[in-house]
């Protein structure tokens, strides 16, 4: 991590950030007195994320638990941002340690930190290669593939209404020349893990954004950047759910700016899908610090569905690179040049809000489902040969302990891929029933699964049978 190593390719390699060491410290009321003192002088224009929120967007920073109890720096957060990202705290490692047990406490802290200040909360990560405990670390195969989708949804579920956009899948491309994907014990579960990832958590948190993020995918002209761009386009014409793309946009000398950045952030974009910037270090000082922050800011102002802006870290030695001093305020605290250009950018910007796009939803049931049963219902996202079809399960009146759907596939369609079910049969007459973390379901609730296929998908009305 601190040196930086530089592939082949000569780009360095963005190294994992470790997790760091969670003290259970409580906030003093004297601290929440200057916090609150702090938050009610910001005036807009005068602070990054009022400024920002002018031109409808946010400006946030990565966050860490065990700062909370820091004068400084949560003086700094109050005042100056409008939206959170929990630095290490959402990560795999951290929110279920072991198998099935799963803690929230210090997630929790900045997400009701957040919340309390009126700021958003972007959540980091569901389904990534890295920081993984070590039960994940010695899976593989289905098993493996049932215990990421089970993640995704126990996590996903618990944070549900509070998340404004979540990184489901962080970094599952390879750096280099290729275009290729990672090579993880993920990937090798499926080349359509991250599908089934996405298609998870929009079940799970339906109003949330979800994004796929990375680094080095900033320069337009890298094989790294073609290959998100193919997938996103891919997911966005078959229906997979994605909201968005994260660009980390690690910056240094051996990682520069690049002068095409504006174009990969319009290309995403056209696709129909916002863009973030989401980890945003700059290593560096003075003015040319200064003057690369300015272009990153102007260029997403300039792109209408560039939607805000994360810092990763707040004070220089907050930094996973604090000897490249990256951020926005020294280790004092004190405002840098960065932080004057950055502002100057943001104020200088348009004050058109970026469109916002409810995210899609499936049809209820036509007929309300029967006492102590299950009622289903499909939709349907089809193209020239071929089709995605999503199923609701709603439970009856009464709590049921596992369902089967039941349909008919039209003369030449063919299941290809299912997702939070399994299946029975490809062709005809298909059954799915659900699998061990979506069973269970209290009188009234809803869970969904999905299958892909060639040809054309079903027009019938599938039977749920309740168990």
């Amino acid at each position: 991590m601190d040196n930086n190593p530089t592939p082949a390719g000569g780009r360095p390699v963005a190294r994992r950030r470790p997790r760091v060491a969670l003290a259970s410290v409580v906030v003093g009321l004297s601290v929440a007195a200057a916090t609150m003192a702090v938050a009610s002088g910001a005036n807009a224009g005068t602070t990054l994320g009022a400024s920002a929120a002018e031109k409808g967007r946010y400006f946030g920073a990565a966050v860490a638990a065990h700062k909370l109890s820091d004068t400084t720096y949560v003086g700094i957060l109050n005042r100056e941002f409008n939206s959170v990202t929990p630095e290490n705290e959402m990560k795999i490692d951290a929110t279920e340690p072991q198998q099935n047990q799963f803690t929230f406490t210090n997630a929790d802290r900045i997400v009701n930190h957040a919340r309390a200040n009126g700021m958003q909360v972007r959540g980091h990560t569901l389904a990534w290669h890295s920081q993984q405990p070590a039960w994940m670390q010695n899976m593989s195969g289905t098993a493996l593939r049932a215990a990421m989708l089970n993640h995704v949804t126990r996590v996903a579920t618990y944070y549900r209404g509070k998340i404004h956009s979540w990184d489901v899948v962080n970094e599952a491309f390879a750096d280099g020349s290729t275009g290729a994907r990672r090579d993880s014990n993920l990937q090798r579960t499926g080349n359509d893990w991250i599908e089934a990832a996405f298609r998870a958590a929009r079940t799970a948190d339906p109003d949330a954004k979800l994004c796929y993020n990375d680094y080095n995918t900033d320069d337009w002209s890298h094989a790294k950047t073609q290959a998100v761009y193919a997938m996103v386009r891919d997911f966005k014409q078959r229906g997979v759910p994605i909201d968005c793309v994260g660009l980390q946009s690690h910056f240094n000398s051996g990682s520069p700016y690049p002068g095409n950045y504006r174009t990969t952030l319009s290309s995403f974009a056209a696709l129909g899908v916002d863009v973030q910037i989401t980890e945003l270090d700059i290593e560096g000082s003075g003015s040319s610090q200064a003057a690369t922050y300015r272009n990153v800011v102007t260029d997403c102002l300039a792109v209408t569905r560039c939607t805000g802006i994360t810092v990763w870290g707040i004070r220089d030695t907050d930094s996973w690179r604090a000897s490249g001093t990256p951020l926005l305020f020294d280790g004092n605290g004190n405002k840098k040049p960065a932080y004057t250009a950055t502002l100057e950018a943001l104020n200088a910007g348009t004050s058109t809000p970026p469109p916002t796009t409810a995210p899609p939803t499936t049809p209820p049931p036509s007929s309300p489902p029967p006492s102590g049963g299950c009622a289903a219902s499909v939709s349907l996202n089809s193209w020239t040969g071929g089709f995605v079809a999503t199923v609701r399960v709603t439970a009856g009146a009464s709590p049921i302990n596992g369902w089967a759907v039941a349909l008919t596939l039209p003369g030449g369609a063919t299941v290809t891929n299912t997702w939070s079910a399994r299946g029975s049969g490809a062709t005809g007459a298909v059954t799915f029933q659900n699998v061990d973390y979506n069973g269970r379901m209290a009188a009234g609730t809803t869970t969904e699964f999905g299958f892909q296929g060639t040809g054309t998908g079903p027009t019938g009305t599938p039977t749920c049978t309740a168990s």
